[in-house]
């Protein structure tokens, strides 16, 4: 995503938690202004649910808000701040009020779903969270209930912490990848030239494991099997020991 100039020219030097989070969300000084922070956050999260992150510029922005550009860099003075707010802005959406079932896997795989469910609904998140994990209020909410639903494992505080992180990297990937393949779903020639090629190479008797991959009973492909799958492999091959 093209990066954006701060008032002073200046690219984003990477975000102080301190600053963003326990510092006021509005200005101290001057008239009330007419919008938010949280208005802000709103809009930016709008434009890139609809177009993408490219789309995300101070100026689109401003625009959509009613505001001057310059007055928006009172509340993100660039556009890793802005990002941060949007991915905390989003995290809000992830439900916290079911009770967990003290079946640590099982509640961790209902974790994993939700979360795959926010990053579809937002197909920029994914790719965001990889690039840089938030720790905003809301995303440190859902992160107590992760740690909450591996109490029950035996884990130590920072094997859970681990445990969190490494499930939230598998889901990102994941839904980046599908969100990949469901973009060149319209394009089935590439795919069918792939699988002409790859039964020519499993049939040159050089490569017998890859015949034997493909030889094998052919499993449900749909995303929401594919991702079970994946995701029971991680969670029920987590070791506690």
């Amino acid at each position: 995503m093209p990066q954006d100039k701060g008032p002073h020219g200046r690219g984003a030097q990477g975000v102080d938690p301190e600053r963003l989070w326990l510092g006021s969300a509005e200005p101290r000084r001057g008239r009330r202004p007419v919008f938010s922070r949280t208005a802000i956050t709103a809009a930016a999260v709008a434009l890139a649910d609809a177009e993408g992150l490219d789309a995300v510029t101070m100026r689109r922005v401003a625009a959509e808000v009613g505001a001057g550009v310059m007055s928006l860099y009172t509340y993100a003075p660039d556009k890793e701040t802005l990002l941060a707010l949007m991915a905390d802005h989003v995290c809000g959406e992830l439900p916290l009020t079911d009770p967990l079932t003290g079946d640590w896997r099982a509640d961790l795989k209902t974790l994993a779903h939700r979360q795959r469910a926010l990053m579809l609904r937002h197909p920029w998140l994914a790719a965001t969270l990889l690039a840089r994990p938030t720790s905003g209020p809301r995303a440190l909410d859902f992160l107590e209930h992760a740690l909450a639903a591996l109490r029950p494992s035996g884990l130590d505080g920072a094997a859970r912490l681990e445990v969190f992180a490494q499930l939230t990297a598998f889901v990102a990937g994941h839904v980046r990848h599908e969100l990949a393949r469901a973009a060149a779903s319209d394009s089935p020639a590439p795919h069918a030239a792939e699988a002409r090629y790859l039964a020519a190479m499993a049939a040159d008797g050089h490569h017998p494991e890859l015949a034997e991959a493909l030889a094998a009973p052919v499993r449900p492909v749909t995303p929401e099997a594919t991702f079970d799958r994946f995701l029971n492999r991680l969670v029920d091959g987590l070791d506690t020991a």
